[in-house]
């Protein structure tokens, strides 16, 4: 039977050159909530390295959903940075996809313009800041937004979008009971809770028209007890399908609540804070980190036993993502578990080429380590990996050396 990786493959209208689509990994890399030459460069490298898709992560579709100023606000005054970005992709034979979404409230005052928005007015001990939940009013320009971000995609060169619902950022914080206490529509039962996520949607896909494939994320656990489980987010994936989208990337997690939920593995502490520059945060993360991101052990395809639940219960095309570090692992997702796309982020930051490389031998395994540096540096610079920097500290290099020790002891174990 012919494998499956290297075959076309279409999300609505856009079909692939093959399976493989360079996830929604936050890049780092813009300036002034725009595009720079370095995430043009990188996505360029990612498109002649082979990958069927890039996707540029994390746009914000208006000011008040705006995380970092290392973030992409997706605004018509960037397009045509934006064009040139998507012109070389298309040049080697890639398709170019971009995720859109609102942070809620993972932000801060300074970033966001004003204060932060969610679900439910409350306190965030992650970001930390105080949010005020939104009015009723307000949800329908949000959801305009998400159209409008559609529109300016397609103005840019864009053959996708995908739609951020998972995660513990705004459309998810209204999915979930944890940060979801209202007492309107939108709020209470599972139903009213996805309201506003089927608003978003509905004006996404009316902004997509004919010409361009719409991909959501979601989340198949949020992660934590008191959050959504498996059950309740099958009846929101069903109902993403009933939305007529194209695809579903299958994820976990939520960032202010179970962050290792998502990426799995240690997160560097030490490394994390060496880039911060606010001295009460830097010292106050070396105390309490490890117990604000407490770690939730690294295996291969750790997403897998929960995506195959999904894979029985939904038609559409299913994208799988988590732990996909090898050819192997690619077949396995793609031949053996029946799913369409396969997604993909620290294996290409590790290696640009990693699709081609896959190409060109069946035993291929990329070089990522899973120390989760690369996530580390994220919130206060561009994302990198470890192999490819020459300014590690001494003390950086220990506590890389000592993570890669107790990754190997897991895998014994």
């Amino acid at each position: 039977m012919e494998k499956k990786l290297f075959t076309p493959g279409r999300i609505g209208p856009v079909e692939l050159r093959n399976r493989t689509i360079r996830s929604a990994a936050f890049e780092g890399m813009g300036k002034d909530n725009g595009p720079t030459e370095m995430l043009r460069d990188y996505h360029w490298a990612v498109a002649r390295g082979g990958v069927g898709m890039t996707t540029l992560a994390y746009a914000g579709v208006c000011e008040s959903a705006l995380s970092f100023k290392t973030q992409l606000w997706l605004r018509p005054a960037i397009v045509p940075q934006l064009r040139e970005i998507t012109d070389g992709i298309h040049e080697a034979g890639a398709k170019a996809s971009i995720q859109i979404g609102h942070c809620g409230n993972m932000t801060h005052r300074s970033t966001a313009g004003g204060t932060p928005v969610g679900a439910s007015t409350g306190f965030n001990l992650y970001s930390p800041t105080f949010a005020r939940g939104l009015k009723k009013d307000e949800l329908r320009q949000l959801a305009c937004d998400f159209g409008n971000a559609v529109r300016t995609a397609r103005d840019a060169g864009f053959d996708c979008v995908e739609v951020h619902c998972g995660h513990g950022y705004l459309i998810s914080q209204f999915l979930s009971p944890f940060t979801n206490h209202r007492r309107d529509e939108f709020g209470g039962s599972l139903e009213n809770r996805m309201t506003f996520m089927k608003m978003c949607l509905e004006e996404v896909m009316k902004a997509a028209e004919s010409d361009m494939g719409v991909i959501v994320k979601t989340n198949m656990r949020d992660g934590f007890k008191g959050g959504l489980e498996i059950d309740d987010c099958l009846t929101v994936a069903r109902e993403i399908e009933r939305a007529g989208v194209h695809g579903i990337v299958l994820s976990g997690g939520f960032v202010s609540k179970a962050p290792m939920y998502v990426m799995r593995g240690r997160m560097p502490i030490y490394s994390m804070t060496y880039y911060m520059k606010q001295l009460w945060l830097k010292y106050g993360v070396r105390m309490v980190g490890k117990y604000m991101i407490p770690t939730v052990p690294f295996k291969e395809l750790y997403f897998l036993d929960d995506a195959r639940l999904f894979r029985r219960e939904l038609k559409l095309p299913l994208i799988y993502v988590g732990g996909v570090v090898s050819r192997e692992n690619a077949d396995k997702v793609l031949d053996d578990e029946n799913f369409d796309f396969i997604q993909m982020g620290r294996a290409l930051l590790n290696e640009p080429d990693f699709v081609n490389r896959m190409m060109a031998g069946e035993n291929h395994r990329c070089g990522c380590d899973h120390v989760n540096y690369c996530i580390a540096r994220m919130y206060s610079r561009e994302m990198a990996c470890h192999k490819h920097c020459g300014d590690l500290t001494p003390k950086m290099e220990k506590e890389i050396e000592k993570i890669k020790r107790l990754n190997e002891r897991d895998e014994r174990h």
